[in-house]
């Protein structure tokens, strides 16, 4: 199996986990313990999950992994649209985070079919 690096999944985790951070910085002070935590720790998982996955030893566990992942993109996609309902995000952040949460999503369930697929023919070598 590829180093995680090399995954796209990972790389446009990896640039969502770096957004997500960098909106969560301009919510208001009074959420900075509560939603945008919340979103930082969300968008660090998925990339974080993937990486953790990539490097266990059999499919099944990596697709464990890879399913906290999608959870965890679930999650940001919930928080971003609270964010912007909550005027904590603006139309353009909003639409930019919401473009990598797609294009994350995409990818991460084309790896997940891709190890599932693995899983099926036998073990990873």
């Amino acid at each position: 199996m590829a180093h995680y690096k090399t995954l796209k999944a990972w790389q446009h985790a990896q640039r969502l986990a770096i957004e997500c951070s960098r909106a969560a910085r301009g919510f208001p002070d009074y959420e900075q313990n509560a939603l945008a935590d919340q979103l930082r720790r969300a968008g660090y998982s998925v990339s974080l999950n993937i990486a953790e996955g990539n490097t266990r030893s059999g499919a099944r566990e990596y697709r464990r992994y890879l399913d906290t992942a999608r959870a965890s993109l679930a999650e940001v996609e919930t928080i971003i649209e609270m964010a912007r309902d909550l005027d904590y995000i603006g139309p353009a952040d909003f639409g930019r985070l919401e473009a990598l949460t797609v294009e994350t999503g995409k990818t991460l369930w084309g790896l997940l079919r891709k190890i599932a697929g693995i899983s099926a023919r036998g073990p990873i070598s």
